[in-house]
């Protein structure tokens, strides 16, 4: 029977890896498609942004409170995962409890420590799910949730309440055990647990072996949902827990409010000026902005990927909290969503994209919501892991302007003055220092 078990863990465990390897690669690829981008520059700030956006949490603190409960839950995943080591190891080996021989008293500590971080991601948990689903807090009832987003959060919340309490159960029926076989090889002594210690009374009454039944489910459950954890991911916004530290790492490093020039723009201003310079041949056209997420960067995709859908960057966003179209959280979920589009469609046709007659930019999002932006960078303020939906914005804007000529009356006004005065204003250049004279 042990060794049943122990092949039945070893499917389970390759069958996991295999599909959540399948699903990153998958990731990765759509990642990739993005046109090239160069971030790895000064490396040693680009580790301590991984180190204080991701590890850290920096942008988190500036809401105290939330930011220690989210804290609780980071730690809880982190950490935890070095008991989910143990019950991999003991799965793999038929082995049960293999770190408690070689850490001695000290394991009954460590234990201790997993268990009060349990039940206080449970604790949080709970908050969290009050906040989302009775307190209903603004940025959380957005439309921009409506649907598969909203129930995403919740399964999460749901499942890691499940996960922590069948760490408990397994605790509390083990040591049950431990008292009731005094000297089996296999429930040998631990000490007391802290927490699993109160949910002892309630298994008192129970006989060895429908404790042995109830431990033995409740560790298949535990460790068969932290599979199934795993690779609910990669079709999960969760997925920034493993993605936010590469963008927090790959996160531009310019000041906020510079916006990278196109040189191909600049080039077309001097061959207007010195035609000389223009190159001749058949040379490729050159594509304005972007229209698709073909045409984004590879670290705009991955962006997309890692974006929490925390909503922070519309409550800080003045054209989502004065009622215009736009949300930057919206921008980042119809990049994705797009992108697992054109993916699929890359896969299904053998690796070439076929024309589906759909793209991001008026399929996805929309002229009126790219319109809206002040170009302020709250949004790339506010996001704790250094996403920027403005880079998209602005990709889109030029696509709209400079490939579609779509652009509102206004803006073709302040194009012209630029253009024929070098300045947004109907003024001639000679008479730009002309007000000097009437303060004479």
């Amino acid at each position: 029977m042990p060794y049943l078990q122990q092949a039945a863990f070893i499917i389970l465990a390759g069958f996991a890896t295999w599909l959540f390897t399948k699903n990153i690669i998958r990731i990765r690829k759509n990642i990739l498609l993005g046109k090239n981008e160069y971030l790895g520059d000064q490396p040693a700030i680009r580790w301590k942004n991984l180190l204080l956006l991701a590890f850290g949490q920096k942008k988190m603190f500036r809401n105290p409170l939330v930011a220690v409960m989210h804290f609780i839950i980071y730690a809880g995943f982190i950490i935890i995962n070095i008991e989910v080591l143990e019950i991999v190891l003991d799965g793999l080996l038929g082995s049960h409890r293999l770190f408690l021989q070689t850490l001695g008293s000290f394991y009954t500590i460590v234990i201790n420590v997993f268990e009060i971080l349990a039940l206080g991601v449970i604790a949080v948990c709970i908050i969290f799910l009050a906040r989302r689903n009775i307190i209903k807090l603004k940025r959380f009832i957005s439309h921009d949730l409506d649907g598969w987003p909203r129930s995403d959060a919740n399964y999460i919340l749901i499942a890691e309440i499940i996960l922590m309490s069948l760490f408990l159960i397994m605790n509390a029926t083990d040591r049950a055990l431990q008292l009731q076989l005094t000297g089996d090889e296999h429930y040998r002594e631990t000490g007391n647990f802290i927490v699993s210690g109160l949910l002892a009374p309630f298994f008192s009454n129970f006989s060895s072996g429908q404790l042995i039944v109830i431990e033995r489910v409740a560790w298949w459950l535990h460790i068969t949902g932290i599979f199934a954890f795993l690779n609910y991911l990669p079709y999960s916004k969760h997925l920034h827990i493993i993605l936010a530290f590469p963008n927090a790492y790959y996160t531009k490093l310019d000041p906020l409010g510079r916006v990278d020039n196109m040189p191909e723009v600049q080039n077309e201003v001097k061959y207007m000026m010195q035609p000389e310079l223009a190159p001749t041949g058949d040379a490729l056209p050159v594509k304005f902005g972007a229209k698709d997420v073909q045409d984004l960067s590879w670290k705009n995709l991955l962006d997309a990927y890692s974006c929490t859908e925390c909503g922070r960057c519309s409550a800080a966003c003045p054209a989502t909290q004065t009622g215009k179209l736009l949300s930057p959280r919206k921008i980042m979920m119809d990049t994705r969503d797009r992108l697992e589009e054109v993916g699929k469609n890359i896969r299904v046709n053998g690796n070439g994209f076929k024309d589906d007659g759909r793209s991001l930019l008026h399929n996805y999002i929309s002229v009126e919501e790219i319109r809206a932006c002040t170009t302020c960078n709250a949004c790339v303020q506010e996001c704790p892991v250094g996403i920027s939906p403005l880079d998209i914005i602005i990709e889109l804007r030029r696509h709209l302007v400079m490939e579609e000529s779509n652009a509102p009356q206004e803006w073709n006004s302040m194009f012209g003055n630029i253009e024929n005065n070098y300045a947004p204003w109907k003024l001639s250049p000679d008479e730009r220092d002309k007000w000097t004279e009437e303060m004479k």
